[in-house]
């Protein structure tokens, strides 16, 4: 499982790191920003000990939750 997050974990740094760097649509900032949350959700490095209280289940919810909200961030906001 740990491995799954580091995977993870990097994935969704490098792909951050991406968007910062090329800014390919309208509302890049924010999905980066997504993008480095999620990388720190996914990090089993910090969340060994649960931390701040948080639970595994808790981090579940708010990572679907921003994966979720992806389509919402790219629609074309006037």
């Amino acid at each position: 499982m740990a491995l799954i997050g580091w995977f993870l974990s990097f994935v969704a740094l490098f792909a951050g790191l991406a968007m910062r760097q090329d800014m390919p649509v309208n509302g890049s900032a924010t999905l980066s920003d997504m993008l480095f949350g999620l990388a720190v959700l996914t990090c089993p490095m910090v969340w060994r000990d649960k931390p701040m209280g948080v639970s595994r289940g808790q981090r579940i919810v708010v990572a679907l939750i921003m994966i979720l909200t992806v389509p919402w961030v790219l629609l074309p906001h006037g």
